[in-house]
C-alpha cells in the first residue's frame, strides 16, 4: 500500500517514508491510498488477543511494507506495563446509560497522546532504517498541552534524534507546564510561545514547508519529522484503539458482533474522531461519529453549516487541549469525501490560510452530516457536567472527557438515539486538577497546586500517578519564550548548539 498527499493525489511514498517525512513537502498530510478493511470473523478473533497482538493486526494492514517482526517489535516495546498501569493498555469503565467510557491515559504522561507517542518512537526510528536515512532527525511539535510531554517522554534520549515542543504560553494547565517544563533528557528542548496553539502549529508547519531550512539541515546530517498527528505514524496508532475497544466490549458482552456502537470524541486538532471514522470505514460497527468542542466550537459550526471559519474570537478554557481553531486532520477527511479531489482541497486550505475561511460544497455537507454529529458547550457547563457526574455516578472526569459526556447527553435529548456508545476519555483529571476540584468544590484563588492534587485524591478516591507526584520536586529546566516571528531563528539556534 501506497501513500499518496491531500494536495497531490499523484505522489506515491512507502508507509515507512511517510511516517519518516511528517508532512508532504507540498503542504499536505499523507495517508494511505486505500482504507483495508477488518472483517467481523477477524474481530471476533482480536477480543482473544491482548492490545499489543491486536495493534499488530491492524498495523498490518496500514504499514504494509513492514515486516511483522518489524511491527511486533514496535508493538510489544509500546504497548507493556513497563509503560503503562493497566494490562488492558486502554481501560474500558465508567459504564452509565447506554455509554461506556474508554480510558486513554493509563500511560506514562496521563494522556491520551501516549497511545500513540509510546510507539511512534519505534515506528519512526524503524521507518529510517527501512529508508537506508543516516541522518539526525529534528522533530518539532506544536503541543496544546498533552502532545507536547507525550512526546518528550516519548523520544526522551531515543538514539539519533532530537525533539523541541512550543505551547503557548497561557494555554496550558500548569500541570501540563510543569510536566514539560521539568522534562529530563539530553536531546529535548521546550519553548513557550507568545500566542495561542495555532500560531505553534502554523509556525512548525511553515518551518517544514520551508526548503531553504531544510537545505540548511541536510548540510548539517539533519532532517525534520513530526510528532502531531499531521504524521501518519500518529493516526495510525489512534485507529487501533477504536478497533480493540469494539472487540473488547463484544467480549464482554456489553454489545454483540456485529451491533452498531456510536462514539462521542472530544477534540480539538480532528485527529482522534478522524481515527474512529477510519475504524469505521475499515468494517468496525461504528454509527454516529459525536464531535464533542468547547466554546472555541468551529468544529460545531462547521459540521452543522459547511463553513470552515477560523475568523472568530479565541477563548482560553479549562480544557486547553481543545483551544484550537484550525483542525488540521480536517483536510484528510475532506480528502476522503472529495474523492481524492487535490485541487479542491489545495483551493479549500489556500482559502484557510489567506483568507481564514472557506465553504464546502453541498455534497461534501451531506456526507459530512451522514457520518457525524457535533456539539459543544461552555466551562460552567463542563465544570457543572463534573459535578453531577461526581454526584451521579461517583466517577471524576476531567475537564475534556466531560465536554464530551455533556455534549452526549445533549445529543440524546436532542435525537432520542439510545444506540450503545463510546465516549473517548482523554486525560486524567490530575492533569486539570484545579479545574476539576473546583467543579466537585469551590477552589480558592492561588491555591498550591500540589495540595489540590492532595484534595482531589481525597475527593476523588483515584491514585495520584507517580508521574504527576514526581513532579513536584523536579527541578525546572525550561524557561524561554518567544514570539511566534522567532521560531525559525529559534530552531536553527538551538540546532547550532548541539
Amino acid at each position: 500500500m501506497f501513500y499518496k498527499s491531500t494536495r497531490d493525489s499523484g505522489l506515491k511514498v512507502t508507509a515507512a517514508q511517510a511516517i519518516a517525512q511528517g508532512i508532504s513537502a507540498d503542504g499536505g498530510l499523507f495517508l494511505p491510498s486505500e482504507i483495508p478493511t477488518i472483517t467481523m470473523e477477524e474481530l471476533k478473533g482480536l477480543a482473544e488477543l491482548p492490545y499489543a497482538e491486536r495493534a499488530d493486526v491492524v498495523f498490518g494492514k496500514f504499514l504494509t511494507d513492514f515486516t511483522p517482526e518489524e511491527i511486533h517489535y514496535c508493538t510489544s516495546h509500546a504497548y507493556n506495563t513497563k509503560n503503562f498501569e493497566t494490562e488492558a493498555i486502554a481501560e474500558l469503565t465508567g459504564a452509565f446509560g447506554n455509554a461506556h467510557i474508554l480510558e486513554l491515559w493509563h500511560g506514562p504522561t496521563c494522556a491520551f497522546k501516549d497511545m500513540a507517542l509510546q510507539i511512534l518512537p519505534y515506528l519512526l526510528t524503524t521507518s529510517l532504517k527501512k529508508n537506508g536515512e543516516d541522518k539526525e532527525v529534528v522533530i518539532l511539535v506544536a503541543t496544546s498541552g498533552d502532545t507536547g510531554k507525550a512526546a518528550l517522554e516519548g523520544f526522551r534520549d531515543v538514539p539519533g534524534t532530537r525533539i523541541m515542543v512550543f505551547y503557548p504560553e497561557h494555554g496550558v494547565s500548569s500541570m501540563q507546564k510543569r510536566q514539560m517544563a521539568t522534562q529530563e533528557g539530553g536531546n529535548v528542548q521546550v519553548c513557550a510561545l507568545e500566542g495561542n496553539f495555532d500560531d505553534c502549529q502554523n509556525g512548525v508547519k511553515r518551518i517544514f514547508t520551508d526548503p531553504a531550512v531544510k537545505d540548511k539541515l541536510a548540510a548539517g546530517g539533519k532532517m525534520f519529522s513530526s510528532a502531531n498527528s499531521i504524521n501518519w505514524g500518529r493516526l495510525a496508532p489512534q485507529i487501533v484503539y477504536y478497533v480493540s475497544a469494539y472487540a473488547e466490549m463484544a467480549k464482554r458482552g456489553d454489545i454483540a458482533f456485529g451491533e452498531t456502537l456510536n462514539a462521542v470524541v472530544p477534540t480539538g486538532n480532528f485527529g482522534n474522531i478522524l481515527a474512529a471514522y477510519y475504524a469505521k470505514k475499515m468494517g468496525v460497527p461504528i454509527g454516529k461519529l459525536i464531535c464533542a468542542s468547547n466554546i472555541n466550537k468551529v468544529l460545531t459550526d462547521f459540521l452543522e453549516t459547511g463553513v470552515y471559519d477560523r475568523n472568530r474570537a479565541f477563548f482560553a478554557t479549562c480544557s486547553p487541549s481543545m483551544d484550537i481553531l484550525i483542525s488540521s486532520n480536517l483536510e484528510r477527511l475532506l480528502f476522503l469525501l472529495t474523492d481524492g479531489d487535490d485541487a479542491q482541497i489545495r483551493d479549500w486550505f489556500g482559502k484557510l490560510s489567506t483568507e481564514g475561511t472557506y465553504t464546502v460544497t453541498d455534497e461534501v455537507k451531506a456526507k459530512l452530516q451522514a457520518e457525524f454529529a457535533a456539539g459543544f458547550c461552555d466551562d460552567a457547563q463542563t465544570k457543572q457536567t463534573i459535578h453531577e457526574f461526581k454526584e451521579k455516578y461517583g466517577y471524576t472526569l476531567d475537564t475534556h472527557t466531560a465536554v464530551a459526556v455533556k455534549v452526549y447527553l445533549d445529543h440524546i435529548a436532542k435525537t432520542g438515539d439510545t444506540t450503545k456508545t463510546l465516549i473517548a476519555s482523554t486525560a486524567s483529571p490530575y492533569k486539570f486538577s484545579a479545574s476539576v476540584l473546583d467543579a466537585i468544590e469551590d477552589v480558592q484563588d492561588g491555591a498550591d497546586e500540589y495540595a489540590l492534587v492532595d484534595r482531589l485524591a481525597q475527593v476523588s478516591g483515584l491514585p495520584i500517578p507517580p508521574s504527576l507526584a514526581a513532579l513536584k520536586d523536579k527541578p525546572v529546566r525550561f524557561t524561554d519564550v518567544i514570539r511566534p516571528a522567532e521560531m525559525e531563528r529559534y530552531v536553527l539556534g538551538q540546532l547550532t548548539k548541539a
